[in-house]
């Protein structure tokens, strides 16, 4: 029992109060993301569209998102991280709804682009706020935590979703729609604003922060891989829905499978930290694209949920060996005053990878064979972990210059809640 207690102390003690809410928030908005899970069953056997039409929708989701998370990461330098979370979260609630109510394909493809720009413009500033206030040391557990809470809230939402799209759709939108209102609640009424430095003046942003951010020829290998592997990871909402249904499963089982990520994910996850503490993060990474290109290209031979089922906790494995080791790089790359900037840029390839990943999944299936799709997948994940290899020395090197030089600073003192002020954003 004292060893228990000692490793709950050592895994969620001396955090601040923020992060808390913060976390608290993420587990909420994620036991409502029914959506995104469901939507390419949704747009294929409810509205009729093919596979490439679905492909097309969830990719102008990602398109939205690449626009979303660019604006977000520099209103969270400019504007404030909390009112930027908020909007984010108040929009994409909004569109939520519409979208749900949408008949027509244009105003499903709409509807999905501008989701997209609300939902992912909140993940800068969000990223931004947990380096803000939690110290150096405490950060890989702390993103450990926070990537336990959403997929805590996955695998309940996977479940719970599966069943209430067999009762109406629109459920789905409505349920997701609230918690991210829940959510935005939350951080209008106890998350404070954190964008300064120790004292009341905020950071200013350097001018030419973008041609320093694209001069950046580490920071931007290391976002080319992530999106290496995120055209792989999200294989998982586009295409492998319709393969299984293809195989004769139903979304309720597909639900059911898929939720096997996220419960790997929370049993495991709080473990994760302390197995690959002092360890190469590069080698870490490389493990992580090999299993999880393994886990993906066994999909080519599945057929039975029991065999997808392997395929997803075989792949959830390196998903959870690569978050933690993705998140402390991200916080130790990216300088300061342009912290909400370099999480907008990092999250842009994960909104290449959502708008592209669909499509080219789309194209490769229909014109390769299933087949080919999954053993793509392995292919490129073999790539990626020798390119984590050759290019991690350097990131290390820049890593421990930043730290050399106080660029990544200490966390610091919240200051006291205000309203988000929507009028400020026309100095933006």
């Amino acid at each position: 029992m004292r060893t228990m207690q000692s490793w709950f102390r050592d895994t969620t003690g001396g955090l601040p109060t923020t992060f808390w809410y913060l976390w608290s928030g993420t587990l909420i908005n994620r036991l409502g993301s029914f959506v995104l899970i469901f939507l390419a069953i949704y747009l294929t056997q409810e509205r009729g569209f093919s596979a490439s039409q679905a492909g097309l929708v969830i990719g102008l989701w990602g398109v939205g998102g690449a626009f979303g998370t660019t604006a977000g990461g520099t209103l969270a330098d400019r504007w404030g991280r909390r009112p930027t979370l908020f909007t984010a979260h108040v929009g994409a609630a909004a569109i939520m709804i519409a979208l749900g109510l949408a008949r027509d394909f244009w105003a499903v493809a709409l509807g999905a682009l501008l989701l997209g720009m609300f939902a992912e413009a909140a993940r800068p500033a969000f990223g931004a706020m947990m380096i803000d206030v939690v110290p150096a040391k405490d950060r890989m557990r702390a993103f450990s935590l926070n990537y336990w809470a959403l997929n805590l809230g996955f695998a309940c939402a996977a479940i719970l979703a599966g069943f209430a799209a067999q009762a109406n759709y629109l459920l789905l939108f409505v349920l997701d729609a609230g918690t991210m209102l829940i959510t935005a609640l939350i951080i209008f009424i106890r998350v404070p604003e954190t964008r300064h430095a120790g004292g009341p003046t905020p950071i200013a942003a350097p001018r030419g922060a973008l041609r320093t951010i694209l001069t950046d020829r580490i920071f931007l290998g290391f976002v080319a891989l992530n999106l290496l592997s995120a055209l792989v990871f999200l294989q998982h909402i586009s295409m492998l829905p319709i393969t299984m249904g293809d195989s004769g499963l139903s979304p309720a089982t597909y639900g059911s499978v898929i939720a096997l990520n996220g419960i790997l994910i929370v049993v495991g996850q709080l473990f994760v930290p302390r197995l690959i503490r002092g360890r190469s993060r590069s080698h870490v990474l490389a493990l992580a694209a090999v299993v999880m290109g393994v886990g993906f290209g066994l999909t080519a031979f599945a057929g039975t949920a029991w065999f997808y089922g392997l395929t997803v906790l075989i792949w959830t494995v390196g998903e959870m060996l690569s978050s933690p080791s993705n998140s402390t790089l991200i916080a130790e790359l990216s300088p300061a005053e342009l912290r909400g900037r370099y999480q907008g840029v990092f999250g842009l390839s994960w909104q290449i990878a959502g708008a592209s990943a669909p499509i080219l999944g789309g194209v490769v299936r229909e014109h390769a064979g299933n087949a080919t799709l999954w053993y793509a997948c392995a292919a490129i994940g073999a790539v990626t972990a020798v390119a984590h290899l050759v290019s991690g020395p350097a990131r290390e090197r820049r890593a421990v210059a930043l730290r050399r030089t106080g660029a990544a600073l200490a966390p610091v003192n919240a200051v006291p809640p205000a309203a988000p002020q929507p009028a400020e954003a026309a100095a933006i």
